[in-house]
């Protein structure tokens, strides 16, 4: 990760993950590797379709954030599946096939149109948007000017 950003950003970032996370109870431990993301987007599109996305996007989440597991090796995005209920065959075959490859296409497209430039991202009223992970304060202040 280090190749990407500089050091001093990256402990920068993870103390602030820490202090945010544990108000609610959320561990975030130093992240050894920067994962690609693709194969657990395309997954949760199959937890998606498969009525089990509420199981699994936590469980990703927790693997990558509080574990520290790699979200872009297809045996942990198997061991998730099983874990959230999921047949984990079925969505590894799925992903290795690129079945969700159109759906991450078209929201990247969107996303450009609607200029997001980092996750989460909120909109309001479709005229003001929030976007990170932002104190409470800023979203008050969005939702009050949209009015």
């Amino acid at each position: 990760m280090t190749a990407r950003f500089r050091a001093e950003d990256i402990k920068r970032m993870m103390e602030h993950l820490r202090t945010m996370g544990a108000a609610f109870g959320i561990t975030f431990v130093d992240r050894p590797l920067l994962s690609n993301s693709r194969l657990a987007l395309q997954a949760a599109e199959f937890a998606r379709d498969h009525g089990r996305f509420e199981a699994f996007h936590p469980a990703v989440f927790s693997a990558y954030f509080s574990r520290g597991l790699d979200i872009g090796n297809s045996e942990i995005l198997a061991r998730i599946a099983g874990e959230a209920g999921l047949d984990a065959g079925a969505m590894i075959s799925a992903v290795r096939a690129g079945a969700y490859l159109p759906q991450l296409e078209a929201a990247k497209e969107e996303a450009a149109l609607l200029a997001v430039s980092g996750v989460p991202a909120f909109f309001i009223n479709r005229s003001k948007s929030v976007v990170g992970a932002q104190p409470i304060d800023v979203f008050r202040k969005a939702l009050r000017s949209a009015s």
